[in-house]
């Protein structure tokens, strides 16, 4: 009797049991599924992006701080600025943009607007520099961001957002072969961003030692080129404010040169006033921007004249070893002759770089046009006469094609004369 009671009670509990086990192997599948999607979702993310990719694509970094550069995806061929051809000036252009470290990567970058961020190539004082996707296009793009919300708090936090969002719409409305493209900005995640087209190439950092010095004809077409990109911005009413090495781009083999971060330096000023610091960058800064006093777009023509004064010397006019002696030097102290460290350049091209270098905002060029027009026609004149010889030359046919008995040194534009 007891026997069939443990027989029938055996029985009934494995009948229990193997009801049960179809509920458990669900159970167990949704579980593998479930952790099987995310896995999924990221190979596919992965495999788009790689897709995305074209080839051939070399990564640099972006100057902000430290200055360095940024790579591009061979943006569409534009045709060749007025100021002349750097592939003209360098046929077999020795240079090869230097080796770049490896740019960081980072798990769950945010997506600011339509740009996904893909990886980082640079960072900065105020913020970093991601390379990155146009979602809308597939376009690769530069992404800019800035970090407001660490850098502002309160009321300055509200105007610094209302600054940003001016500059960068001053910044879209730029168009000019010489000038980076701006394709959006906005604010997302906490960062306001900006979002331009990627470049190949180096900035002008490492040309600016003795070492790697470019030769005079390179100079002066970009020197021109950066007047003329200048001259474009400035009649948009858009003043740069941070002229200097790192915000030129050059790239040799595609005769390409690219002004960078119009409308960025009003952000930084912004920030370094909030903590009493000079605004910009100092050693390249006019006088009356050191001062804090208004400036315009001679300001900008000022720091390109030093630029044009480092790239053909090795060295700035002024090596002050203190803020106070730059401050000195920049306002009381007349930069020295260019001949003075390179005689062999011609006498013509001191007197532009003198020029362009006018304590007096009165006294520089007037605009862009006119620095350009006498850097062109000393370049087109340099070439003629042969590199590294026939400086007097040049500045003898220089001033009979612009018809001058006056004294060139008198520095004052020797293509307008009628200026004070």
């Amino acid at each position: 009797m007891h026997g069939a009671l443990h027989a029938q009670a055996s029985a009934a509990i494995h009948d229990a049991v193997w009801a049960k086990a179809p509920v458990v192997c669900l159970l167990g599948l949704a579980v593998l599924v479930v952790a099987l999607v995310p896995l999924t979702y990221e190979l596919v993310r992965y495999v788009r992006r790689r897709n995305r990719r074209r080839p051939g694509t070399t990564t640099h970094e972006v100057s902000v701080k430290p200055p360095a550069a940024v790579a591009s995806s061979a943006p569409p061929e534009q045709p060749p600025a007025p100021g002349g051809s750097l592939i003209d000036a360098a046929p077999t252009h020795p240079r090869i943009a230097p080796p770049h470290a490896r740019p960081t990567t980072g798990p769950g970058l945010p997506r600011l607007g339509r740009f996904q961020l893909e990886l980082e190539i640079g960072r900065g004082a105020m913020g970093r520099v991601y390379r990155g996707i146009d979602t809308a296009s597939g376009q690769p793009v530069a992404i800019k961001t800035l970090a407001l919300t660490r850098e502002f708090a309160g009321y300055a936090l509200v105007e610094a957002r209302e600054r940003f969002q001016r500059e960068a719409e001053a910044a879209r409305r730029l168009s000019h072969p010489d000038i980076v493209r701006v394709f959006d900005a906005g604010e997302e995640h906490g960062l306001a961003y900006i979002a331009m087209e990627l470049l190949h190439g180096s900035d002008l950092t490492r040309y600016t030692r003795t070492h790697d010095r470019l030769a005079t004809g390179e100079v002066l077409i970009i020197g021109t080129r950066v007047a003329l990109a200048l001259a474009h911005a400035h009649a948009q009413g858009v003043v740069h404010r941070d002229i200097k090495p790192a915000n030129v781009m050059v790239d040799f083999a595609h005769d390409r040169v690219k002004v960078m971060d119009f409308g960025i330096a009003r952000i930084s000023d912004a920030a370094r006033t909030r903590t009493g610091l000079v605004l910009g960058s100092p050693l390249y800064m006019s006088p009356e921007q050191l001062m804090g006093r208004p400036v315009d777009g001679r300001s900008d023509l000022y720091s390109l004249g030093l630029v044009l004064f480092q790239l053909l010397c090795g060295r700035l006019p002024s090596e002050a070893g203190s803020m106070a002696e730059l401050m000195r030097a920049a306002v009381d102290q007349a930069a020295p002759c260019v001949l003075d460290l390179r005689p062999d350049l011609p006498q013509v091209l001191a007197d532009v770089i003198a020029l362009a270098l006018q304590k007096r905002v009165e006294l520089r060029y007037a605009d862009g046009h006119e620095m350009a027009r006498d850097l062109s026609l000393i370049a087109n004149l340099h070439a003629s006469a042969g590199r590294g010889s026939g400086s007097a030359q040049v500045h003898e046919v220089a001033l009979s094609a612009l018809g001058r008995t006056a004294d060139v040194g008198a520095r004052s534009s020797f293509v307008h004369n009628d200026r004070a």
